[in-house]
């Protein structure tokens, strides 16, 4: 599916919640960040992002810490590529976001932490001693 088409289906949310997943969601982050500037970007994403979530009958499986954490991450890895890579170079250099069972965030925060209500409705920072800022 062509980005233009992945992100069209995504935002009407005619794409199928079931075939989502987590690499799905950090080539979207990347398609908004590529599209708009990093703050409207954080702010379509999110909205995209709950709106889908709601549309699929899962509305508490948004988390806004896990959301804005890696749409940072993502936002710096394109910054120091010079923002010139496509989808398939950004993935092939960054194969450390695409994992969820791995997932780079392990790595700054607490599992408690991530899995916290207050994460789903408020962005927290890391959480891990020698990882926080």
């Amino acid at each position: 599916m062509s980005d233009d088409d992945f992100l069209a289906s995504f935002e009407n949310c005619t794409l199928a919640g079931t075939s989502f997943h987590h690499a799905d969601h950090v080539r979207m982050a990347f398609l908004y960040l590529s599209r708009y500037p990093a703050l409207e970007a954080m702010q379509r994403f999110s909205a995209s992002l709950a709106r889908f979530a709601a549309a699929n009958g899962k509305p508490d499986r948004y988390n806004e810490t896990i959301t804005w954490a890696l749409l940072l991450l993502i936002r710096e890895r394109m910054a120091r590529a010079g923002g010139r890579l496509n989808w398939t170079e950004f993935a092939a250099g960054n194969a450390d976001l695409l994992s969820w069972e791995n997932n780079i965030l392990k790595k700054y925060y607490r599992d408690e932490t991530l899995s916290s209500n207050l994460a789903k409705i408020c962005f927290l920072f890391p959480d891990k001693p020698d990882r926080v800022l």
